[in-house]
């Protein structure tokens, strides 16, 4: 993104924000199952037990990309060349390691794809500034596992392919091909975006989302984030998604929107049970809106402009940082 590639070499160069921290152990092989109830169909009933272990198998790689993009953010404030520098050392590190590179269940190759698209992101970040070499090994890494990403999703069920899975995948992939120049990958990446959008309803309900019960909204919304984000990152590179289907980002995004003021109501109605998500916006946290800083640099929307402007900064990791300031170019 234009933002994240000046915004470091513009800003007063001050006195490094601290020396460089011990990077974690970068966990090569990543296995867990699914977090839902083994008989539940709709993948909406947690399994307490499951999703526990879930949390223990990430809680590396998602302390690492936390810490990541709230000190990128850090030196992003500043102008702090060393302190990138430094985040840039642990990507090297991990990527020496080649870490991740066994996803042992169809689960982890289903769910690894916001944690790639934030490890590109914050790489976006921090790359004018880093030597060309090192970023040229974290992107090379990158590229190892995006790949591996596109043959996985090129075989996935078609009810899984369809979902905020893959909208994921597909930031993922548009945020490392932008780092690679992989013109192959930014059109699998634009496509799959496009794959994912067209499945809407007319009224911009997501089929795969709705299926998922008293869930449908809260992965709705899970989906609107890659999506948005994908869409504004292509926007700046020549690839416009705006009008594919008739205007479906639009409709996906109108319908989240409208369905979180109304306390989930269509959703329910679509998903035959009351949402999680039933308690207007007040019940949505400030992360899952940050996807909105993206959209409003591409649409203007009142509705959603008034949603975001009491809640600023925006900040959710998987989106590389602070949205807030990374848009305010």
């Amino acid at each position: 993104m234009k933002y994240w590639l000046t915004s470091l070499i513009l800003a007063a160069p001050l006195p490094a924000l601290a020396t460089c921290v011990d990077v974690p152990a970068p966990p090569v092989s990543l296995s867990f199952e699914s977090r839902y109830k083994d008989n539940d169909l709709s993948r909406s009933e947690i399994d307490p037990q499951a999703e526990a272990d879930a949390k223990a198998a990430l809680k590396v790689l998602d302390d690492f990309i936390s810490d990541l993009a709230t000190r990128s953010d850090a030196a992003l404030l500043v102008g702090d060349g060393a302190e990138a520098a430094c985040i840039m050392d642990a990507l090297v590190h991990w990527a020496e390691a080649d870490a991740l590179s066994v996803l042992a269940t169809p689960t982890v190759q289903l769910t690894i794809g916001s944690r790639l698209a934030a490890l590109a992101l914050i790489t976006r970040k921090v790359a004018p500034i880093s030597s060309p070499e090192h970023t040229a090994v974290v992107s090379a890494w990158l590229a190892r596992r995006m790949k591996e990403q596109m043959t996985f999703w090129e075989r996935a069920p078609n009810g899984a392919a369809q979902g905020n899975l893959r909208a994921w995948s597909a930031l993922a992939g548009t945020a490392t091909a932008l780092l690679t120049h992989d013109p192959i990958m930014l059109g699998w990446s634009a496509w799959s975006v496009e794959y994912v959008a067209c499945t809407a309803n007319e009224d911009g309900s997501l089929p795969q989302e709705m299926s998922r019960k008293t869930r449908a909204l809260h992965y709705q919304l899970h989906a609107v984030a890659p999506l948005t984000l994908a869409a504004a990152m292509l926007e700046e590179n020549g690839i416009s998604m705006l009008d594919r289907c008739g205007q479906a980002l639009d409709r996906i995004v109108t319908f989240t929107m409208d369905d979180l003021n109304a306390g989930g109501i269509a959703s329910a109605e679509h998903a035959g049970a009351e949402q999680t998500l039933n308690g207007g916006l007040d019940g949505v946290k400030d992360f899952q809106l940050a996807w909105g800083e993206a959209w409003l640099s591409l649409r203007d929307q009142a509705s959603l402009e008034t949603a975001l402007s009491e809640r600023r900064p925006l900040k959710y990791s998987k989106l590389g940082g602070d949205q807030t300031r990374i848009w305010a170019e």
